[in-house]
């Protein structure tokens, strides 16, 4: 059954999401279980809605930004004994498809009515599909009130202007109505300490890996663990985007099975969480594997583990712990790891451990990313050399050699006490996908700002008396190159204040009612 009927998805979508919608036969996950999974949408695709998400998409932090290339699925999954069926169980699955990473909401969202839906069915959904009807749209920085089968959920998605690491706390206000409220103190965080909790020794050597892109396979009992696990590793590099290929549950009906566990190739800068043991064969020849048993809240420490040979994984039923062979590249911080522990011996609340990891992970990542940003902000050329007659000029080229000069005065040991060869991270991050987006995202910022720049100094100028000076041709091919620019402006979102376009207009409008009145009917009729 599909809700709304009229949504459309391709043949190809419809198995990808029929398989992951359940967890693998060896999971044996009785009762209820939630997870997600991600999927590549087909191509060719008609876009919707899109250009208004577009506009949204602006003000979110860049790794909150859809990424159109692919959904999420989020499941709640039952599995009970029913003597009255003909298999002994009851199996169903509800499954949300959202373009959005909303992992919280979606799975509170989803433990609200997926228990409803199974004793009611269908007229249920319809119900729901009405609620979710008047929802407002997903603006970030705004407190958002969801109404759902009688509860409000309130959240606030987070924009690009939060300083990171920190969330705005949503009150939970009491309604005058009789209607039960729930705030969200998150919509995408998963638990990072749970997560990470079995693989707790090597938090600082995964954050390196995922910063490299380096390929990761989670293998772990059910989908649940897997998704978390592979979400968890995927934002400990935050603020940066991640921006390989991540899959939350990956199975081997997958439409990508065959190119991601190719062995023609090296594996592809990509995470994967796998729960069938099928994988554990295919996959023993990818560089890194982290083998994660039942996650449960430790109650005392786990022992110090060392990182296992990739030899020694056979099966899944091999020890949990990381399986690679790869160096770090810094040294390791104890302090964290004995945070922590502590945390654990005087039964810390979990999500106050998760706080302490997301900071260390934070604090990381900007002693890491820092210096890049400052290098790169010196590429852009100084305002004196941007003229109103000449084209915006462009932005320096990137040289890894003058990036690492600059470290010995301004590299990261201004920010952290780690030691341990952060040339040599550095060396190997400018080859990764990581680096690549996230550079191409400044070039993209600073390009713009480049334009907006432009665009004042040419406000700035007296263009009436410029074009009194000038041929009618010239004038008129200003007009048209002003006419442009407001264009440009509007379709890329340029930094503009709205004072300098309105500014920009009436400098057009004056100009073309300086001209002969052939030329101004012409002009003002090609003004749409």
């Amino acid at each position: 059954v599909i809700y709304p009927p009229h949504s459309k998805l391709t043949d190809k979508e419809k198995t990808n999401i029929c398989y992951l919608s359940f967890p693998d036969s060896n999971s044996g996950c009785l009762g209820d279980t939630q997870f997600c999974f991600r999927f590549r949408r087909s191509p060719g695709r008609k876009v919707s809605v899109c250009c208004f998400l577009d506009q949204l998409d602006r003000d979110l932090p860049v790794y909150l930004k859809k990424d159109s290339a692919y959904y999420y699925g989020y499941v709640y999954f039952r599995q009970v004994r029913d003597k009255s069926l003909k298999r002994g169980y009851f199996q169903k699955s509800l499954v949300l498809i959202s373009k959005l990473p909303y992992v919280h909401l979606f799975r509170t969202m989803l433990k609200q009515i997926a228990p409803e839906y199974f004793e009611k069915s269908e007229a249920f959904l319809e119900a729901v599909c009405s609620d979710i009807d008047r929802w407002p749209p997903p603006v970030p920085g705004k407190v958002l009130q969801l109404p759902i089968m009688g509860l409000i959920i309130k959240l606030r998605i987070p924009t690009y202007r939060d300083k990171p690491g920190t969330t705005p706390i949503v009150q939970n206000m009491h309604q005058a109505d009789a209607q039960i409220s729930m705030a969200l103190p998150t919509v995408h965080e998963v638990d990072l300490f749970r997560c990470f909790c079995p693989v707790f020794f090597h938090i600082q050597m995964l954050w390196e890996l995922v910063l490299l892109g380096e390929p990761l396979v989670v293998m772990a009992p059910s989908p649940a663990e897997s998704s978390e696990t592979v979400l968890a590793l995927v934002s400990c590099i935050s603020p940066l985007k991640y921006c390989s290929d991540f899959r939350p549950y990956f199975t081997i009906h997958d439409s990508e099975f065959k190119e991601y566990t190719t062995r023609t190739q090296a594996p592809p800068s990509v995470i994967l969480g796998v729960t069938n043991p099928f994988f554990a064969k295919t996959l023993q020849h990818w560089p890194h594997i982290i083998r994660i048993g039942d996650i449960k809240l430790p109650g005392e420490v786990p022992k110090q583990v060392k990182v296992k040979k990739l030899k020694n994984l056979k099966t899944l039923d091999s020890k949990p712990g990381v399986y690679t062979s790869y160096k770090p590249y810094l040294n390791k911080d104890e302090e964290i790891v004995k945070q922590l522990q502590k945390g654990v011996q005087q039964k810390r609340p979990t999500e106050a451990q998760s706080v302490i990891l997301r900071r260390y992970f934070l604090e990381l990542t900007e002693s890491f990313i820092i210096p890049l940003e400052r290098y790169v902000a010196s590429l852009m050329p100084l305002q004196k050399c941007i003229s109103p007659w000449k084209s915006p000029p462009q932005l320096r080229q990137f040289s890894q050699d003058d990036f690492m000069k600059t470290l010995e005065k301004a590299g990261p040991q201004l920010t952290s006490g780690l030691k341990g060869d952060w040339i040599g991270l550095y060396r190997h991050f400018l080859k990764s996908p990581n680096f690549d987006g996230w550079f191409r995202s400044r070039q993209k910022e600073m390009t713009q700002k480049l334009e907006a720049l432009h665009l004042e100094a040419l406000c700035n100028e007296n263009l009436v008396f410029w074009s009194q000076k000038h041929t009618e041709v010239e004038t008129v091919d200003l007009v048209l190159k002003l006419k442009n620019k407001l264009l440009q402006a509007d379709r890329e979102h340029l930094p503009v204040k709205t004072d300098t376009l309105k500014k920009l207009q009436t400098h057009i409008n004056d100009i073309i009612l300086a001209l002969p009145d052939d030329l101004q009917d012409i002009l003002l009729k090609t003004g749409t």
